[in-house]
């Protein structure tokens, strides 16, 4: 092969990529430009990208995802369809945004559960106050071979960042949990550093985790809720 020919061909494709790339470009300035302008709270947009219909572009602010017209006169809160395939687009794209790599959680602020071989791996933010956590804790006593990371995480006010302190405090963690999440047993007064629940706080403020049950699995998927054991088991396996 010739390679002037092969190297002309290269700038060739790369120019006519350039080309096609300018008008996005400028079609996202505008955007950014008249959105930030109009709407002083989209000053912080993100990123900006095209989506499979025509003329409408998906704004994403952190893990929120908006959708506006080309010059950005309009725009669009709500989930996109894809009616042919019966596949919710947004809800695709915001569970793919709100992932986190498994292997990047903090562990060492999380206290651990390993029942039979602990080969399956979950990680949970839960408040001790939960009524759904509770719930989803007793479910879950019927999963085996498991690790579970608890992440103590008193967002519910009350007494939550008292109760979870005692439970970071005591000598046992997993037993005080489980006695107090499943047995209904208030857990001892304790003291400690506290600094981990103080953490567990922050990484849930910068990664939008609203609500507990929060759980983790190790392929990075995200499950918002008191999910049954039977779909834990799922979540496991698809993990895998």
């Amino acid at each position: 092969m010739n390679p002037i020919k092969t190297t002309l061909a290269a700038l060739l494709a790369a120019a006519a990529l350039a080309m096609l790339a300018a008008p996005a470009l400028a079609q996202e300035a505008t955007i950014r430009k008249n959105l930030g302008e109009r709407i002083p709270q989209l000053q912080k947009i993100d990123e900006i990208t095209r989506t499979p219909i025509n003329g409408l572009w998906e704004v994403r602010v952190g893990t929120d995802i908006l959708y506006t017209d080309s010059e950005g006169n309009y725009l669009i809160q709500g989930s996109l369809i894809d009616a042919k395939q019966r596949r919710n687009l947004t809800e695709e794209r915001v569970e793919k945004l709100s992932a986190i790599d498994f292997d990047a959680l903090p562990v060492k602020d999380a206290f651990t559960i390993v029942r039979g071989n602990g080969k399956r791996k979950l990680a949970v933010f839960e408040d001790p106050n939960c009524s759904y956590c509770k719930r989803f804790e007793r479910d879950l006593q019927k999963v085996d071979n498991i690790t579970v990371h608890m992440f103590l995480y008193p967002i519910l006010g009350g007494d939550s960042p008292e109760k979870s302190r005692n439970v970071w405090c005591a000598k046992d963690k997993g037993k005080t949990w489980q006695d107090h999440m499943v047995r209904d047993q208030t857990p001892a007064n304790a003291s400690c550093d506290t600094s981990a629940i103080a953490r567990n706080l922050e990484f849930g403020k910068k990664h939008r985790i609203s609500g507990t049950p929060t759980l983790f699995f190790s392929d990075g998927a995200r499950v918002p809720g008191a999910v049954s054991a039977a779909q834990v088991e799922k979540y496991l396996a698809d993990a895998k």
